[in-house]
């Protein structure tokens, strides 16, 4: 199968509308919250059409405890002689130049990014991203859940160092390959999105900028997080599966359900939004009877969303648990 979808690819145009390169990315963190840091990368360089080009890696002192030393092995002392990320960030921006970034569940990866780069007075070259779990759905692939491990098995690549930031570039470029050329011969619609960089940081907020892409790229301009700050409404495409109900605790989310936030979270909202729409899930500006979620870190604060979602019976759960359900979004149905 692998074999006829490669040369497939290789026979038909290959779609004028693809990009021109990409640069393969893992990183390896402290943690999940917007104070963590990165303590490794890796990327791996990637023609238009897949082909492996050359690769980079590097540990990084993130100037505090490296966290999960049990899922990344990299302790305080093996971190003790790496290069600060300021120390790096040109090499790295070198290798993510003029290049979509591609990383299963690229949201993470590109936040890490992002704001590494604030912390440093930078700014990344990144201005698209594609995340291989998207892709994967858009390609319908037969997948048990959206793990890297699943989509390895999927397309016969070993993984041999789970967790490790190089070991998993390498497993993401290879499986990347295949799933871009079947996305070209199947005449697929890349789930390309934009990257917002962040302009400033500072421990309480941070500052993103839309990048100008197109005819609607003024729809939003400067957004603020952080305690106290406010964030313009910004307008995103229809989300294309139907409604499919409420979440049932315990179950998986549905491509469709509607989802609204309230109140702060460890991920910039749009971000993690972002990462909600790539998955096939609908952004809800506010709670009615139709909210199949409602997310939020604090449901007792009494804000009108939580009070609504009370009243209609909508089911309320923590960010945490909700970057968990993310991680395999059931399909909308069919018919």
């Amino acid at each position: 199968m692998l074999e006829d979808q490669t040369t497939a690819a290789s026979a038909a145009p290959w779609p004028a509308a693809y990009p021109t390169g990409y640069a393969v990315v893992d990183v390896e963190t402290t943690g999940l919250a917007r104070d963590d840091r990165i303590v490794s990368a890796a990327v791996y360089r990637v023609d238009a059409q897949g082909e492996v080009e050359d690769h980079w890696y590097t540990l990084v002192n993130p100037q505090r405890d490296p966290g999960p030393v049990w899922i990344h092995g990299l302790t305080s002392a093996m971190l003790a002689d790496a290069p600060l990320f300021k120390d790096i960030a040109d090499e790295f921006a070198a290798r993510l130049a003029d290049r979509v970034l591609v990383a299963h569940n690229a949201v993470f990866d590109w936040s890490m990014i992002a704001r590494e780069y604030a912390r440093a007075e930078r700014t990344a070259p990144v201005r698209q991203r594609l995340c291989t779990i998207a892709l994967s759905k858009e390609l319908r692939l037969p997948l048990p859940n959206h793990k890297l491990e699943s989509l390895a098995a999927h397309f016969g690549v070993e993984q041999r160092n789970a967790h490790n930031a190089l070991d998993d570039a390498r497993v993401l470029a290879e499986a990347f390959r295949p799933s871009l050329r079947a996305a070209a011969s199947g005449g697929v619609r890349l789930p390309l999105l934009e990257c917002r960089p962040l302009t400033e940081w500072s421990d309480g907020a941070a500052r993103i900028v839309r990048q100008s892409t197109g005819p609607s790229a003024g729809q939003s301009s400067y957004s603020s997080y952080g305690q106290g700050s406010w964030r313009p409404s910004r307008k995103r495409p229809a989300c294309p599966y139907p409604n499919p109900g409420r979440y049932e605790p315990g179950k998986l989310l549905q491509q469709g359900m509607r989802v609204a936030f309230s109140g702060d979270t460890s991920i910039e909202r749009e971000l993690l939004e972002d990462r909600a729409v790539e998955a096939g899930l609908h952004i809800a500006t506010s709670v009615s009877r139709l909210t199949s979620l409602l997310v939020t870190n604090d449901p007792d604060s009494g804000t009108s969303k939580t009070t609504k979602a009370r009243a209609f019976g909508t089911p309320v759960i923590d960010e945490a648990a909700f970057g968990q359900l993310l991680q395999d979004v059931a399909p909308a149905a069919e018919g």
